[in-house]
């Protein structure tokens, strides 16, 4: 029997370690940005791009809203770009993270998605502010149709 895991052989060490580098410059984690917000650690920002309703449901504390179809040089105005941009969305399967951070680096700003979004910070018991502190949707369903 043929392994699946072997099919393809492993990047070099070199190759993989470049590879995980790239990873971390634009990925950080809930646990690492909880950490740094925790310690009152400055030199980046949050800024959730979710809708506005989403932001008021539950959102990371210090998190500022700006949904990403509208993020423009305007709206960013009270962003510095001496600070790192750390952006989430729902979780895993929303993208509003990504696009939100293909605007802001071609804004100019430098920019790291948190993994897992709002649904792993949730899940990791960390603080959230918001109308549904106390029990905050994880995701946002959408109509079927």
């Amino acid at each position: 029997m043929q392994s699946l895991v072997l099919e393809h052989s492993p990047a070099s060490p070199g190759n993989a370690q470049n590879h995980f580098l790239a990873r971390l410059s634009v990925e950080t984690d809930c646990s690492d940005v909880y950490a740094d917000l925790s310690a009152g650690i400055s030199g980046f920002r949050v800024v959730d791009p979710r809708s506005p309703d989403a932001y008021d449901q539950g959102h990371v504390p210090t998190a500022v809203s700006i949904p990403h179809r509208s993020i423009d040089d305007a709206t960013t105005a009270s962003l510095s770009k001496a600070d790192l941009i750390v952006v989430y969305c729902w979780g895993p399967g929303c993208n509003a993270a990504q696009k939100a951070g293909l605007k802001l680096a071609g804004l100019g700003f430098q920019v790291k998605e948190m993994l897992g979004g709002f649904e792993y910070w949730v899940k990791e018991g960390y603080p959230v502010e918001g109308t549904h502190a106390d029990n905050p949707p994880i995701y946002q369903p959408h109509p079927v149709g």
